[in-house]
């Protein structure tokens, strides 16, 4: 089994998606990319950590690519946006792919220069490319949210514009 970790802004957002390709074990709700060890949502929605809302997949490279899940992140942020993702605002919810290895930077690289080519956003990518350091879980309220409370899911969701802004990209 393989693991990729991406921020796209509000980690409730971007289990589901991933949740649901064939091939994926898991996905996980957390923090990366801060100094701060073990932090806490409270102190990353403050912006004191420096981490970003971030997503672990754990997937099955036999059955699904990591291409495939760079796809998924692509279709699922605003990738123009520095520092926020729809109605969250803060370095906290920076768009990051945190590659483990040479093959994530490189795939990486070449499906950002396939995308900017494309003109497909209409202004420039601020997607960062860091390289993975420290996961850590958020807390279990924070796991499959979307799961767990269904009508709070989608009312935020609605609420952020992100659904309005994927329907009118894709």
């Amino acid at each position: 089994l393989e693991v990729a970790t991406f921020s796209g802004g509000c980690f409730w957002c971007m289990e589901p998606p991933f949740d649901a390709i064939e091939g994926v074990i898991s996905t996980t709700s957390g923090y990366c990319g801060g100094d701060e060890a073990y932090p806490n949502y409270n102190q990353v929605s403050l912006g004191l950590t420096h981490h970003a809302e971030s997503m672990q997949v754990l997937y099955d490279p036999k059955k699904v690519s990591y291409d495939r899940l760079l796809d998924t992140f692509w279709h699922n942020i605003d990738p123009t946006t520095k520092d926020r993702q729809f109605c969250d605002s803060g370095k906290q919810y920076r768009t990051i792919v945190f590659y483990h290895d040479e093959q994530q930077k490189q795939s990486f690289e070449a499906s950002k220069k396939q995308w900017e080519a494309s003109n497909k956003f209409g202004a420039p990518i601020v997607v960062e490319s860091v390289k993975y350091d420290k996961f850590w879980p958020a807390e279990d309220y924070h796991q499959d949210y979307y799961l767990k409370n269904d009508k709070k899911y989608k009312f935020y969701r609605y609420l952020c514009g992100r659904d309005r802004y994927l329907d009118r990209t894709w």
